[in-house]
């Protein structure tokens, strides 16, 4: 883990101290989301903050739209608050156990914006910082960032739990399913239902049930991990086409799902 990862996470958890919700209780039951709607029961819209001084955007529920069976995760150069930018962020308002991750993801292309499809939980929901991560920085589309923390730590204290994994194409060209399978002693990371990555050690495999976030944000600061920012030419957006989460020893649900390839 690069301490640029590390102090990004650091302030994540700050952020969340700003959501109206109880600590998160651990939810077993599976969903398939096409986002024809956005489901308020499920979703929690971030709005009003951001996660420490080097995102250059604040969270803002109007870069946060769904249309045409799409979730689009805006970044825009809208100012709010002491930020120049505005950008988008959702969250499940319940934790999720052990099980299987899945999205269908497209992201725009430009140098300092992140991407992210993750699992979260931290001290604001009164629980150690659990993640697992597939994070696409839009400076190179054609790769993906794998990462997982455990109580607040990526790797086993010697090495970072990060790695960069190819895409079969641009992010931005096309979707690409991401699904992750989460389990008590493996994690097992799929692009296109392809396996690109097993984790195996203890020491980087969660233990607490986590939200589901999608994010879109900024940053003029992390050039080091993230590159130079580049200002987009007018409003961008990540999409999603859908997500959805199958609890552990439950099978195939639905026909896009990296289960029902492993069923075949």
């Amino acid at each position: 883990m690069t301490r640029v990862q590390s102090s990004r996470r650091a302030a994540y958890g700050l952020a969340c101290l700003a959501l109206p919700l109880s600590a998160a209780a651990q939810a077993q039951e599976s969903f398939f989301d096409t986002f024809y709607t956005l489901n308020q029961q499920r979703w929690y819209v971030s709005d009003g903050w951001a996660n420490g001084p080097h995102q250059n955007c604040l969270w803002s529920a109007g870069q946060v739209t769904t249309g045409q069976g799409k979730l689009r995760i805006g970044f825009a150069a809208i100012p709010a608050g002491d930020r120049s930018y505005s950008c988008g962020e959702i969250q499940t308002k319940q934790a999720f156990g052990h099980g299987t991750f899945e999205a269908s993801v497209k992201t725009p292309a430009g140098s300092g914006l992140n991407a992210a499809f993750f699992t979260y939980i931290g001290p604001a929901q009164g629980s150690a910082h659990d993640e697992i991560d597939f994070e696409i920085l839009t400076k190179d589309t054609r790769t993906v960032e794998t990462t997982t923390f455990v109580n607040g730590r990526s790797g086993d204290g010697l090495v970072g739990s990060g790695e960069k994994h190819a895409l079969p194409h641009p992010s931005n060209w096309d979707y690409i399913d991401y699904a992750v399978t989460w389990e008590p002693n493996e994690v097992r990371f799929y692009v296109d239902k392809q396996l690109i990555r097993t984790i195996t050690d203890p020491a980087m495999i969660p233990n607490n049930p986590q939200r589901i976030f999608f994010s879109l944000w900024g940053s003029d600061t992390l050039v080091d991990w993230m590159g130079p920012f580049e200002p987009p030419v007018g409003p961008i957006s990540m999409q999603v086409d859908w997500v959805a989460y199958t609890a552990l020893g439950e099978g195939c649900a639905f026909e896009a799902s990296v289960l029902c390839a492993e069923a075949n």
